[in-house]
């Protein structure tokens, strides 16, 4: 290297290099040039949230859209979803105006639609395991299931 090269290796001295002090600097300006809009930063808080280590996640063992053979000329078919955790079972179906369902076997269970920047109210089970939803789902969800002491939470998935 030549001796009038600013970039020298020689001339750079780590004691003047303050790590810290420069990753404040461009959060800072990420923050003002380029923000987290405010729904997105929420979603992000509420998926954190959902960390629940006694938590059984129900895996998702039936789409439509995948595994069911299509229909010709229906237009505007409901979603249809099966997920299980050990012997909980949780069929769902997804539709333009919300989602209906049933737990098996049938048991009091308190449900949450997880997903979007508003939580929805949380839903109940009737005597048979069924429940109802009259919001429209959009974007990524997910259901946390809540059956006695037991926390069971669905796969995330797209509407």
């Amino acid at each position: 290297m030549s001796d009038d090269d600013p970039f020298a290796e020689e001339d750079f001295d780590d004691g003047e290099f303050d790590a810290a002090l420069l990753e404040e600097e461009l959060r800072q300006a990420a923050a003002v040039l380029d923000p987290v809009p405010a729904e997105l930063q929420q979603i992000a808080v509420d998926a954190y949230a959902l960390h629940d280590l006694d938590a059984r996640v129900a895996e998702l063992t039936f789409d439509s859209l995948v595994d069911a053979l299509p229909v010709r000329g229906a237009a505007d078919v409901p979603r249809m979803l099966t997920f299980r955790a050990g012997e909980v079972t949780v069929d769902v179906e997804v539709t333009a105006q919300g989602l209906m369902g049933q737990v098996l076997p049938p048991q009091p269970t308190r449900i949450e639609v997880l997903g979007g920047p508003r939580p929805g109210s949380p839903l109940t089970t009737d005597d048979l395991g069924r429940f109802t939803g009259d919001m429209p789902l959009s974007g990524p969800f997910a259901l946390r299931l809540r059956t006695g002491g037991d926390v069971v939470v669905t796969e995330w998935l797209r509407a």
